[in-house]
């Protein structure tokens, strides 16, 4: 893996859990390469982290139109997996459940219909008091205050909030669908605080890639 902005000793702080302690999000994205089991790999992250005594949620981003996977052909995008919400999501959700020990709901699938739609109906209802609406700042925003939502909400039997998100960016850097979410996470390390992000890149090739990163620095 290739880790930027991230140290973890404030990530695995000795005093577990600490009310004060600020969410810890971490990237994985496959960078110019799909396909290689980043689900797999965020889920490992996620269970090694759960070893250590954190609370960790996880989220996946797909880029595509779609609100949600439930009209894919299987052909095309594999199987559906149906959240106990009833929300059918991207198969790496059922990962995450089966490694995490999880209960995760329909917000812990991104897409990018589903953050189209949430901007078109605040702008339908006025909220933006007549602003020109545009993919920066407000869709940028608008997935940003998703992430920060959905992962302080509590996804074990104990209800309490996760110390840290894993979050999974599907596609490549090169897909158009992409681009609004490589560049909300490159605001968003700013928000939450550098030392508070980590983005995580897969070697498949056995050599490093600059342009993922060069995109979210």
């Amino acid at each position: 893996f290739r880790a930027r902005n991230f140290d973890t000793r404030p990530l695995l702080f000795e005093s577990l859990p600490s009310t004060a302690a600020e969410m810890k999000y971490i990237l994985v994205t496959g960078g110019v390469i799909s396909g290689i089991g980043k689900g797999v790999i965020a889920s490992s992250i996620g269970t090694i982290l759960k070893s250590c005594g954190l609370r960790v949620t996880s989220i996946k981003i797909d880029p595509y139109l779609n609100i949600d996977a439930g009209t894919f052909s299987p052909y095309e995008h594999g199987e559906v997996f149906v959240l106990d919400d009833g929300a059918e999501v991207d198969l790496d959700l059922g990962n995450y459940e089966r490694f995490l020990d999880v209960t995760l709901h329909k917000d812990n699938n991104i897409t990018t219909g589903k953050i189209y739609q949430h901007v078109i109906e605040r702008e339908r209802r006025g909220d933006y008091l007549g602003k020109t609406v545009q993919v920066v700042p407000h869709i940028t925003d608008a997935i940003q205050d998703w992430i920060e939502r959905v992962a302080k909400i509590p996804v074990d039997d104990d209800e309490s909030e996760p110390h840290v998100c894993v979050i999974e960016l599907g596609g490549t850097v090169g897909d158009i669908e992409g681009m609004p979410f490589f560049e909300a996470f490159r605001q968003f390390q700013f928000r939450v605080g550098r030392e508070n992000f980590c983005c995580l890149l897969p070697l498949s090739t056995g050599e490093h890639k600059t342009k993922p990163t060069d995109r979210k620095s």
